[in-house]
């Protein structure tokens, strides 16, 4: 029975992941090909991810408060791998807002398990086995066929698109190395592992603290707030893009 209950979790886990990221990677990709009246794009991308953070924030929060937090987290490892993600998010989205096609875009992702690989080795001394090598390496392979299977957006790729995805690719790598040595620091100051709304909220809190800040700095708060009022088709977008984030 337990194992029909750990293997239902999965398949549950599995397909929630598949079903909201693919839609989350559609409206990603619409936000930042939306064009208005008078030709302007959405490029506010810390705007955008304030808001992405915010709405995980919120159901992490709720998750919380059902299922129960753990105390004496070391949020300064928190603060870390927040950074490292937001920074990840909003160079990913920075890419496509300074016209790197959505196709090139999914295919640079697709090998971001081995950046978050190296990453976990060097940061978080991880051990992987030839096993998950060879899955990483096939899930990389059967993903980049895919992508460029597909036919390309019209335009070139820019450079500063490009100097923004493999930024996004090394803040991935960051990251994984960082959340490694959160759970391991989780353990030795609680003896417990972090649960998951404690990643979920903790993460996400310090991620919109980042975003915030960036987006205040660049002035994107109130250019991001104006552009979604006057075009409410893209206020519903974003809405739906930080829910599937969530979710």
């Amino acid at each position: 029975p337990a194992g029909n209950s750990d293997l239902s979790k999965v398949l549950i886990g599995a397909g929630g992941i598949y079903a909201a990221f693919l839609y989350y990677g559609t409206l990603q990709e619409d936000v930042f090909s939306y064009q208005n009246a008078d030709g302007e794009k959405f490029k506010s991308a810390w705007f955008l991810q304030m808001c992405e953070a915010m709405a995980n924030v919120v159901v992490g929060g709720i998750g919380l408060s059902v299922a129960g937090g753990t105390k004496g987290l070391p949020l300064q490892m928190f603060a870390l791998s927040g950074s490292a993600q937001v920074c990840a998010k909003a160079f990913t989205s920075l890419a496509l807002a300074n016209g790197l096609s959505f196709p090139v875009v999914t295919l640079a992702k697709s090998g971001k398990m081995v950046p978050v690989m190296i990453g976990s080795l060097l940061l978080g001394g991880s051990k992987y086995t030839l096993r998950q090598y060879l899955s990483v390496a096939a899930i990389i392979t059967g993903t980049a066929l895919v992508s460029m299977g597909k036919k390309k957006a019209s335009g070139s790729s820019s450079t500063l698109g490009l100097v923004f995805i493999a930024a996004s690719l090394i803040c991935d790598g960051i990251t994984g190395g960082m959340q490694n040595r959160l759970k391991a620091a989780t353990i030795e100051k609680t003896g417990n592992k972090p649960k998951p709304y404690d990643l979920m909220f903790w993460t996400n809190v310090m991620m919109a603290g980042v975003a915030l800040a960036v987006a205040l700095v660049l002035g994107e708060l109130n250019v991001g707030f104006d552009y979604c009022v006057k075009n409410p088709v893209i206020l519903t977008k974003i809405v739906k893009f930080a829910l599937c984030s969530a979710v």
